[in-house]
């Protein structure tokens, strides 16, 4: 009589994980669906009963709604042994007088942060989405007021169709100031030819995977084993090149991989730091401080935390279990 398959290679149980494998991609477009609503972002929060249930599970990845929650997460992160990186919260600002109002939490942030924190935003939280000499206005005075204060500015990344812009104005930027970095999306299927420039330019460049809404023919898909892959070779290009970087990922198989690719070790000068968002990795923060690598901690805050929720959900459906709990605590 033939022995049983084991369950691991059973073909019911191979249909299964096909299956699962489907339905969290189904989730994850959903998810990325509802990040792109700009109405969402202000009806949710302010439902009083939505807005209630949301919060818990945004508590889990949001620093809080006010620049004094921030400073606190901060000096705790910092404590631990992390640099810390702090963004105010509001992309896809469409009227010039709130972008500009809006400016000013920054600078306060540039004022009031403690040593160790660099500054990142959304260039169409301060004017992009309105006009571009609007963003570089603002993004000047952001950029003079952390260069004051010792500080690293570092632009966010955004969704394909502002890449463009985004760049752009960095460019100027850096023609005036050599502290201001730049994030950019292994996903884009541009990333590999932007990095050649990007290289030439002073600051830090930011490397995430990249978590927009894009078709595939201008990014790889999230599932998709090409994403890992093209992450790793533009992680290798910059710890190569010596330039400043953070490698901003909860992958611990491409954690392991860069930092064995660094050798193993580093030090408190090197020109790389490893970073995780708040919430997501600070059993990768530690593992890695351990083995003498800088680290920094993404934290974030604002009443617009709608978005940036789904879009965290998304990277992995399995969190949607984590928020049910935190609905029900």
């Amino acid at each position: 009589m033939p022995h049983a398959l084991p369950t691991a290679i059973r073909p019911e149980s191979a249909f299964q994980a096909s299956a699962d494998a489907a339905l969290s991609a189904q989730a994850a477009q959903v998810l990325h669906t509802l990040a792109l609503d700009e109405d969402l972002k202000w009806s949710i929060p302010t439902d009083p009963v939505l807005g209630r249930l949301a919060r818990k599970v945004a508590q889990r990845f949001v620093a809080g709604e006010r620049l004094t929650e921030a400073l606190d997460r901060a000096e705790h992160i910092i404590a631990a042994g992390h640099r810390v990186n702090v963004e105010y919260m509001g992309e896809s600002c469409r009227d010039a007088q709130r972008a500009t109002a809006e400016t000013e939490v920054f600078l306060d942030a540039a004022r009031l942060l403690p040593p160790g924190c660099s500054i990142s935003l959304d260039l169409s939280h301060i004017g992009l989405a309105v006009d571009e000499e609007l963003a570089l206005a603002n993004a000047s005075r952001v950029a003079r007021a952390t260069a004051d204060s010792g500080r690293e500015m570092v632009i966010s990344a955004e969704g394909s169709d502002r890449t463009d812009a985004v760049l752009a104005v960095h460019r100027d930027l850096c023609r005036r100031f050599d502290h201001i970095g730049i994030t950019v999306q292994a996903r884009l299927h541009r990333t590999g030819d932007d990095l050649a420039e990007l290289l030439a330019r002073p600051g830090r460049i930011r490397l995430v995977k990249g978590a927009f809404l894009e078709p595939e023919t201008v990014a790889y898909r999230r599932e998709d084993p090409a994403l890992r892959t093209a992450y790793l070779t533009y992680a290798e290009q910059l710890a190569d090149s010596g330039h400043l970087c953070s490698f901003a990922t909860h992958d611990w198989d491409l954690i392991h991989r860069i930092d064995h690719h660094l050798g193993g070790k580093g030090h408190e000068r090197a020109p790389w730091e490893f970073e995780t968002l708040l919430g997501l990795g600070p059993d990768r923060l530690d593992a890695m401080a351990q083995h003498g690598h800088p680290t920094r901690e993404y934290v974030v805050f604002g009443t617009e935390w709608w978005l940036y929720v789904c879009n965290r959900l998304a990277e992995d459906p399995r969190r949607l279990l984590q928020a049910l709990v935190d609905v029900a605590s």
